[in-house]
């Protein structure tokens, strides 16, 4: 049987010359290249570029458990599986299935609005409720499983899976969790308040927040920064675990302490590293 591969590509400069190596190599390994319009019918979807491109690629094929490769032709390439000069390899290991599926976790967001209309929304890295009058705070409660937690004003809030805490969270302090560990996290941005921390839900739990109806700026629900839901003073938003994860192909076992380290270039060996370098240096 044939596989159908989809390209996603980035828009910058060489991408189209990136996209017809990647349809020759698709071609000579007996594969049906897919332009991206054509995804909803790929077996497999090749992505070329960044961690935004990729997440563009996962709203193509949303509820199809359609695996996604990427190359990272981006900046950081977080969620990508393989770099721009292992490209060949990476493209002939897809057509002919030769790699691992990873699930990744994805949430479902609903608001209700105080007229009583409805707006539905998804995410893979994060639903990120950011305040629209840039005079005043956002005003709201924030509850795990029904029970209320704590109350406060802010800037933003970020509803994030534990994929999305390497990306928006993490700016706003929260802490990196790994993607086997299946979590729901609330990160506020620049909250006014004592106790307005990362706080970390069982994936089984469903996160509310409230917004005020007496003050307060209106807000917008960016789902991983590509859709948009209103949030007016007064409404309610609402968190939960989708049932349709994003399937991230794997070429190898790389474990993710690894892939932090190389994608943020850690400094693993510290400062008593760096210092023993030194010396070897001088003394060379």
């Amino acid at each position: 049987m044939t596989r159908r591969i989809a390209i996603v590509r980035h828009g910058r400069p060489g991408a189209p010359e990136q996209e017809r190596r990647a349809n020759s190599i698709i071609e000579r390994e007996g594969g049906l290249p897919l332009a991206e319009q054509d995804a909803h019918d790929a077996d497999a979807v090749l992505v070329l570029g960044g961690d935004g491109t990729i997440l563009r690629a996962a709203e193509l094929v949303r509820g199809r458990r359609v695996p996604i490769l990427g190359v990272n032709f981006g900046h950081v390439g977080f969620l990508a599986e393989a770099e721009p000069d292992s490209l060949d390899d990476a493209v002939t290991r897809l057509v002919r299935g030769d790699h691992a599926i990873e699930e990744r976790m994805t949430i479902e967001v609903d608001v209700c609005t105080p007229e009583g209309e409805r707006h539905h929304g998804w995410a893979l890295n994060e639903a990120a409720l950011i305040k629209i009058d840039r005079a005043r705070m956002l005003e709201l409660a924030f509850g795990v499983d029904g029970h209320a937690v704590s109350s406060y004003g802010c800037d933003g809030l970020v509803l994030a899976t534990p994929t999305g805490s390497t990306a928006y969270a993490f700016s706003g302090g929260g802490p990196i969790v790994w993607p086997t560990v299946e979590a729901l996290l609330a990160v506020p941005i620049a909250a006014h308040a004592l106790f307005a921390k990362p706080l970390v839900a069982a994936p089984s739990s469903e996160l509310t927040v409230h917004l005020s109806t007496t003050s307060g700026s209106d807000a917008e629900v960016f789902c991983d920064g590509r859709r948009t839901l209103p949030a007016p003073t007064g409404s309610v938003i609402t968190v939960r675990r989708s049932p349709e994860p994003v399937l991230l192909a794997r070429l190898e076992a790389t474990p993710f302490s690894g892939r932090l380290v190389a994608k943020f270039d850690l400094p693993v060996e510290g400062w008593r590293g760096a210092a023993a370098e030194r010396r070897r240096n001088s003394e060379a």
